[in-house]
């Protein structure tokens, strides 16, 4: 199992995740002989600046800010789809926003713990969820493409702060 869950519900210094984020985008740009535009390194610095996921209207807003001229949408779009191509980042479908990848250079599939309270969001992979959606997918007779499982709930950090009981989950006992 991968996960950034150790860091992305804490306290942390965020320079290391984006200088991190920044060296593996140079590097996956230069191996496929891509550019890394300015636009498009501001996007990622924007995303890595916390684990939480930014929408593409809050991204031309921020960006019209720190460059003091308006950013238009279709300028942000094209840059997202080049680092989602490129598997820097990852589109969360139910909040239609995009998080920073932690593990551009693996193969994974994806399911992201949703802090509901501070909306932090942890990416994590593990083979045996993998292998559950799959199987599933074939008994069903559906041929799995993707996957990308988002998963609300409380992060370790919110769950001392706010009292709410568990989802009774059919099957499992409290």
């Amino acid at each position: 199992m991968i996960s950034n869950s150790t860091t992305a519900y804490r306290q942390h210094d965020h320079h290391r995740c984006l200088k991190a984020a920044l060296a593996q985008a140079r590097n996956r740009c230069s191996a496929r002989k891509a550019r890394l535009t300015p636009i498009r390194e501001s996007v990622l610095h924007l995303l890595w600046q916390s684990h939480r996921p930014l929408g593409a209207y809050k991204i031309i807003e921020q960006l019209s800010a720190s460059s003091g001229k308006r950013i238009l949408p279709p300028t942000v779009y094209r840059a997202l789809d080049f680092l989602l191509e490129l598997g820097l980042i990852h589109r969360l479908a139910t909040l239609n926003a995009y998080i920073g990848c932690p593990f551009p250079d693996s193969v994974h599939s994806d399911y992201f713990l949703v802090c509901r309270e501070c909306g932090s969001v942890a990416e994590c992979s593990a083979d045996s969820v993998n292998k559950a959606i799959v199987s599933t997918a074939e008994r069903a007779g559906f041929r799995v493409e993707s996957q990308t499982v988002e998963i609300l709930g409380l992060c370790t950090p919110c769950q001392s702060t706010v009292e709410q009981p568990a989802l009774e989950q059919p099957g499992v006992k409290q």
